[in-house]
């Protein structure tokens, strides 16, 4: 990267003290989607941000229990050395509930001007080159589920707002402080152009929707929006969530992602009147790739231990690796729209995903399914948990952690050296709950055995 354009940073400085913003909060994604970043006084924003801000490279390593993790390069053997991020400044934005205060998205490289190749935005950056050199820029639209918590006597995090039966309910019956409409309002400042909000299935959880956009553009957006969320909450002296399956007695919380595709003069190439099912060849292709490759996608959809505890038959979660035409119940849903609606929506992900990850994922296979020209299964007809008809996702961590290892050309296009450090990340979660005592272990043998 180098040293940035000196006069395009005293330009947004400029801009930013003439509308009373003195902070800027520098902001990017680590592995779990967690936003580590720096606040810089504009006062000294040339000065501060022309050469980079440094982390230690670790942060990609850094579990959330604060353990260091040893990635394969860059850490504690290697000293602990930096990354810089750099400034997007197209993506400056003013945080409406924190005045004075904007938020810019970074971008993250290695000391030498390499772009840092653990980066999940550079990952996306990578598969949507692929994609240009066919001509084609991805469309994506977001949509995720989370739950609300609220303190309890006991000093715990009970559901917040308790009720059942409220489904597709707006205002005081499911959500009694207004709290969502609160957050609709603040997000709607905020230009992440979300589009409606609803009580979801289950007690406490709740949805907002995205419009959908280009697919770096609509992965940024998701990850200020999970940012944001939880940060809203906090305000209000609750947590907000987007743990895949926090309770026993309730369902989890997904990310659906709509995928379509343009080609460089917008016109829409999912869409075909003669083809079947409405689909042109490309989409279809797209189907089968997503098919294919699903159980490596299902480490960047289901990237917890947690995870796995959200499928299940009848659970409203995806089973099995299928695709259906408006079936709820596949892993991949065709909405009945055509022409330039015309998508598929990827129902397999769960809340916890980094927004940068499942969408490079995503595309990843999508794409090989396109380049490959794989023609897709038929589709689902009717109930989806029937084992009989089509295989199944992975059943844990450690099984998708095997299929994205295994999975070569998938892995190829996310970056063996992403891969790599993902994989090492992924395996000390899997080993230090391998060794955790739970409560449903101390309830189930401490009394009889």
């Amino acid at each position: 990267m180098g040293h940035f354009d000196e006069d395009a940073l005293a330009a947004a400085a400029a801009a930013l003290t003439e509308r009373g913003i003195d902070v800027v909060r520098l902001g990017y994604p680590d592995f779990i989607g967690t936003e580590r970043g720096r606040d810089v006084l504009v006062a000294n924003f040339a000065r501060t941000l022309g050469d980079g801000v440094a982390f230690c490279r670790t942060v990609y390593g850094t579990s959330p229990m604060g353990d260091v993790i040893e990635l394969g390069e860059g850490g504690l053997a290697d000293g602990l050395p930096d990354v810089v991020a750099f400034p997007d400044l197209a993506t400056l934005a003013d945080v409406p509930w924190e005045p004075g205060v904007a938020h810019c998205l970074a971008d993250v490289f290695n000391p030498d001007g390499t772009p840092s190749l653990e980066s999940p935005r550079q990952v996306l950056r990578g598969v949507l080159a692929r994609f240009a050199e066919l001509g084609m820029r991805p469309v994506v639209g977001p949509e995720l589920e989370f739950y609300v918590l609220e303190p309890d006597a006991a000093g715990g995090w009970r559901r917040y707002g308790e009720a059942t039966g409220n489904v597709y309910v707006s205002g005081s019956k499911g959500d009694p402080e207004n709290l969502l409409l609160r957050s609709l309002r603040s997000l709607a400042g905020y230009g992440l152009d979300v589009v409606t909000a609803n009580h979801e299935f289950c007690s406490g959880q709740f949805e907002i929707n995205l419009w959908h956009s280009e697919a770096l553009d609509a992965a940024d957006r998701a990850f200020r929006f999970k940012t944001a969320v939880k940060e809203l909450a906090r305000r209000e002296g609750k947590l907000a969530t987007f743990m895949a399956k926090p309770f026993n007695d309730e369902g989890g919380s997904g990310f659906h992602l709509h995928f379509s595709t343009v080609d460089d003069d917008g016109r829409p190439l999912f869409d075909d009147p003669g083809g079947e099912y409405g689909l042109s060849k490309v989409a279809r292709a797209a189907i089968a790739g997503i098919l294919a490759h699903a159980p490596a996608l299902s480490a960047l959809a289901n990237p917890t231990v947690n995870s796995y505890k959200r499928f299940g038959p009848d659970t409203l979660a995806p089973w099995l690796i299928d695709w259906g035409l408006d079936n709820r119940s596949a892993m991949v849903r065709i909405p009945p729209e055509r022409g330039r609606a015309a998508r598929l929506e990827l129902r397999q992900g769960d809340a916890t995903a980094n927004p940068y990850l499942v969408t490079a994922g995503l595309l990843a296979a999508a794409y090989l399914g396109i380049e490959d020209g794989l023609a897709a299964p038929a589709p689902l007809e009717g109930y989806g948990y029937d084992p009989a008809k089509a295989p199944k996702l992975p059943a844990d961590l450690g099984a998708s952690l095997d299929a994205l290892e295994a999975d070569t050309a998938f892995a190829e296009l996310l970056g063996p050296r992403f891969v790599t450090a993902f994989l090492a990340y992924k395996r000390n979660e899997l080993e230090r709950f391998s060794r955790y005592v739970t409560d449903w272990e101390f309830r189930e043998y401490a009394y009889h055995l």
